[in-house]
């Protein structure tokens, strides 16, 4: 496995502030200094041997004018004769994130005069510097050189592509495109932003576009505002399709309010059913993998134990739901729960680990005896993994089987052998998964309903509908987006 080139200018900016003004006992220069100032100024610095780095980093957490930082360089180059690579990083990360584009050609021609390599965080500031300028070609070198040691981020690869379709080489980007989702890396929404942008201004390859709204229905994504927007406009663009956009929302029957039209159902087909709990069960449940976080022996009697009773109707992640809330003991939260889903008359199936039999504050011993009298419980060794049993028991016990968990079991998407289960197993979480809207000890517990219909990219040929995330609006990984975009073609 490689390694993959995580750190960029992001990265390096956000680890700046935290050690830069904080322990700078003087204030920075607003205007650049000469390097006498400069030199009185470290004078009165308390940590002298330190002064040029918590400089630099502090003028970095300020977004301060680059010539201050320019003139501390010129300062330092006087003081030490020589630069650090540490230093030039920090000045590099200032440059590109400003946006000033001679000086990071001015850095690079120093970097590589002075060190025979650059790490993966020189690479991925010059790969975003060089691909918003001509010289954007420089950053598919600097790709090819990076990949040679590891993997290169998502980051990588978007700015190279953006630096490619930005300059006209529609091409270029696309092939890059392709190789970044060869190498199993999830693009970033910045990357289709730019691709479809490109498409409005340079009519890019349609067939290109209408892949990426597949990739993000096999893989469930949802855009962002930004990128919606422009998804809209650019079907909008398509010459002599009339196709025109809005934003919209979905009544619970799963009806479009725009455009009336039913979406797809949540439900599988007995079919798809059939397939999905085929492939879970030989690759998740009985796949290499499992042993690492339970025993063979410990499946076997589960699965013995599951056979034995009734097909189960809900099947309670224990530990993910006792964490529900902060206000009531873990004990007393999952007895609240178990007792409503008895009160609506299911078959439930408790999945814990044997320290929750352990007496303690959180798991009350009555508390405990009266979740085991309203339900059935399979306590596992506390090292094991819940997800493989919980899935095992919803799946066997057939489709109206649901469970309860926060938890969004996206491992177990890594095991599963293709895109098409991948995306039978999510629409099955979808279409299963309850989740706690609403608890406080005392009052009755409320579940999140789930929908009759899919939140997923969806077309009929002569319409899309795209669920989308609102800017501002943070949305729970279990969560599913409200605002939806539909583009219907006229006729």
């Amino acid at each position: 496995m490689k390694k993959r080139a995580g750190i960029d200018t992001e990265e390096l900016s956000n680890n700046t502030p935290a050690r830069g003004r904080g322990y700078l006992k003087v204030a920075l220069p607003d205007h650049p200094l000469t390097t006498s100032e400069w030199a009185k100024l470290k004078e009165g610095s308390s940590k002298p041997e330190r002064f040029e780095m918590q400089m630099i980093e502090g003028l970095l957490a300020a977004n301060a004018d680059v010539n201050i930082a320019k003139s501390l360089l010129a300062y330092v180059v006087q003081d030490k004769g020589t630069l650090s690579y540490e230093l030039l990083l920090r000045y590099l990360t200032l440059c590109v994130t400003a946006g000033h584009h001679s000086e990071v050609f001015d850095t690079y021609d120093i970097m590589r005069t002075c060190f025979k390599t650059l790490d993966t965080g020189a690479s991925s500031l010059f790969i975003k510097g060089f691909s918003q300028t001509e010289r954007w070609r420089e950053a598919l070198g600097l790709l090819e050189g990076m990949k040679k040691a590891l993997l290169p981020s998502p980051r990588n690869y978007g700015d190279a592509i953006t630096g490619a379709v930005l300059h006209g080489d529609t091409e270029t980007g696309w092939k890059l495109y392709d190789e970044l989702l060869e190498q199993g890396i999830a693009p970033n929404q910045d990357t289709w932003q730019s691709l479809f942008q490109s498409g409005i201004t340079q009519r890019g390859p349609e067939d290109k576009l209408f892949s990426v709204l597949s990739y993000m229905r096999d893989n469930q994504i949802y855009p962002e505002e930004p990128l919606i927007k422009t998804i809209k406009a650019w079907f909008e663009s398509l010459p002599d399709q009339k196709w025109s956009g809005k934003f919209s929302f979905v009544a619970p029957s799963g009806e479009c309010k725009n455009c009336k039209a039913s979406l797809e159902s949540i439900q599988l087909t007995e079919e798809e059913y059939a397939q999905l709990k085929d492939e879970v069960m030989k690759k998740v449940i009985e796949g290499s993998d499992i042993f690492h976080k339970t025993t063979p022996e410990e499946l076997k009697s589960f699965k013995a134990f599951v056979k034995q009773r009734p097909p189960f109707d809900i099947v309670i992640d224990g530990l993910n739901v006792a964490n529900t809330t902060p206000k009531a003991t873990h004990s007393e939260t999952l007895l609240a729960v178990v007792s409503e889903l008895e009160r609506q008359g299911l078959n439930i199936l408790v999945l814990g680990r044997k320290h929750m039999l352990q007496p303690s504050r959180n798991w009350d011993r009555q508390n405990m005896n009266k979740i085991k009298q309203k339900s059935h419980c399979f306590f596992t060794e506390n090292i094991s993994e819940d997800d493989p049993f919980l899935l095992y028991a919803a799946l066997h016990s057939g489709v109206h089987c649901n469970f309860l968990s926060r938890d969004l079991m996206r491992d177990h998407k890594a095991c599963l052998p293709d895109t098409a289960t991948r995306r039978l197993f999510f629409k099955w979480q979808r279409g299963h998964q309850f989740v706690i809207s609403h608890y406080a000890p005392g009052k009755r517990v409320r579940f999140q309903r789930v929908s009759a219909y899919d939140t997923i990219v969806q077309t009929s040929g002569s319409s899309w509908h795209i669920p989308y995330d609102e800017d501002g609006r943070d949305r729970a990984t279990y969560e599913i987006p409200q605002k939806w975009l539909c583009l219907t073609q006229e006729h």
